[in-house]
């Protein structure tokens, strides 16, 4: 069973793995989820058409690669 989080976490939870200078385990670790998920969230923000190459943002420094 998958387990459903707010919109408010997971904006939340991207911006911390942007600003902060662990890295993304630690911060998926921190908040109880997995890094892969964490990942996701990211990428799910960065992964529209014309945006970028699809990369995620959180292992980016919070920017797509042009």
């Amino acid at each position: 069973m998958s387990k459903r989080y707010t919109a408010e976490f997971k904006r939340d939870a991207v911006a911390l793995a942007l600003s902060s200078e662990e890295t993304v385990t630690e911060v998926a670790r921190d908040l109880g989820v997995s890094p892969e998920g964490l990942r996701g969230l990211g990428k799910a923000g960065e992964d529209r058409p014309g945006r970028g190459t699809g990369r995620c943002a959180v292992d980016n420094g919070g920017t797509s690669p042009q």
